[in-house]
């Protein structure tokens, strides 16, 4: 097995020492437009080469009173939308990258789960528009699903006439089936709807061709871009549903804290999902995987560096990618001493999460917020509970545990979004008045 100096590369690439953070800062926000919190949402805007109605997107509109309120019936209804499709997406991209790679436990657990998801979706959409609705989004959204893994078997198995009868089923089936149903429900243009659902066709695709291919480097920047644009599906669903019920879901779910909150919650979640496919990699022994999904758990690393520098300036930027790889890297050390049953780096690799990583990260959080630390530091110990219990499933070979334990670490991240995203709003009210 060559996990361990796999890891160990790893580890020194992305590992800090946190102990040197300056973490005592209070930070006052950062000079910027009200524009900044439209930073942290880059998939709100249409991808190139797509066009969208104006019905259709989610522009900042001002708030009654002048208040940003982020925790709306509205604001919840966009936040959950999105967070629940983009785990069909990240589901959907595990199922497949097990199919591919002959785990079938693991498909099989994450199947399970993928069918869980859309069920959950169907009943979001039947809360709105009834029970037929809703069993007519489950009998078409069950039908993607299976096609998609009709694709994916005809990938595998080099069987060409079933690849092209899968894309067929998916192209002359599903789109057409989903976008009438979701442009009669919401009002929406069926064009700009078709358009949507045609691009995760395309993009999911793309997900499963790279994996087959074995490029992990593309089949992570393939999963991302297609994470990213189920936000402009949520979006755009969000926004119909509650021109259509302002009384049944009142608030407003387009003002530039709700799109902090979305966004924030988004990338925290692909985050976990980032993770937990890099140390699923590294225990697996899959080296050029496990390299591609470092590279783009550091890049969304990153990512929400730049949102948290975009509010409040390059040294909290700088405080926060610090601590944040510092984080990884102690994960990735955790997981080195699974992998090779060192206990001392385990215990090792645990103590800096609890002793560095914890109290570092509360300390940023709070004076970034003004949240109190204990509440911060209760959900950022979650965090890091959650995910240790995903590594210790993985390498118990329990794929159904271990997928059961990534579903329920990446919802937890939404307890840690919510609360950041209502915070930061308030101490930084100027910068999100419309």
């Amino acid at each position: 097995m060559k996990t361990r100096p796999i890891i160990l590369t790893m580890a020194a690439a992305i590992a800090f020492t946190a102990c040197t953070a300056n973490t005592g800062s209070s930070f006052t926000p950062a000079s910027a437009a009200p524009t900044t919190a439209a930073s942290m949402a880059p998939s709100m805007a249409p991808s190139d080469g797509m066009s969208m109605e104006p019905s259709m997107s989610m522009a900042p509109s001002p708030s009654a009173g002048g208040e940003v309120v982020t925790d709306s019936a509205a604001a919840d209804l966009r936040t959950t939308l999105n967070l629940k499709l983009g785990e069909h997406l990240i589901l959907a991209s595990k199922a497949t990258n097990a199919a591919l790679g002959a785990r079938n436990d693991e498909f099989a657990a994450y199947g399970e789960l993928l069918n869980t998801n859309g069920t959950d979706l169907g009943e979001m959409i039947g809360s709105v528009y009834g029970d037929d609705a809703k069993d007519a989004f489950n009998g078409i959204w069950s039908a993607h699903n299976g096609f998609f893994v009709d694709y994916t078997t005809g990938v595998a198995t080099d069987d060409k006439a079933m690849q092209d009868k899968a894309v067929e089923d998916l192209t002359t089936v599903y789109v057409p089936q989903f976008s009438e149903l979701i442009a009669t429900a919401t009002g929406l243009p069926a064009e700009a709807v078709t358009d949507l659902v045609t691009e995760h066709v395309v993009q999911t695709k793309a997900v499963v061709d790279a994996q087959a291919s074995e490029d992990w480097t593309a089949a992570y920047d393939a999963t991302r871009t297609a994470y990213a644009h189920m936000q402009m599906i949520g979006d755009a669903l969000a926004g119909a549903i509650v021109t259509q019920n302002p009384d049944k879901v009142a608030g407003d779910p387009a003002n530039a804290g709700v799109g902090l909150r979305v966004a924030l919650n988004q990338l925290l979640q692909e985050h976990l999902y980032l993770a937990s496919s890099a140390t699923g990699a590294a225990l697996g022994g899959r080296s050029d995987e496990f390299a591609a999904a470092g590279t783009a758990l550091n890049t969304n690393g990153t990512d929400v560096g730049e949102a948290i520098g975009s509010l409040y300036g390059d040294e909290a930027k700088d405080q926060f990618n610090q601590i944040w790889s510092a984080h990884n890297g102690f994960f990735v050390d955790y997981t080195t001493g699974v992998a090779t049953k060192d206990q001392a780096m385990q215990d090792k690799a645990v103590e800096d999460l609890t002793t560095v990583y914890l109290p570092a990260f509360t300390e940023f959080l709070a004076g970034a917020t003004d949240l109190p630390a204990d509440a911060l530091s209760s959900l950022i110990e979650e965090h890091v509970l959650t995910t240790k219990a995903i590594v210790d499933a993985q390498a118990g070979d329990d794929p159904a545990a271990a997928a059961a334990a990534d579903r329920m670490a990446g919802q937890h991240m939404q307890m840690l979004g919510d609360p950041l995203a209502k915070a930061i709003v308030a101490k930084l009210a100027d910068q999100f008045a419309s």
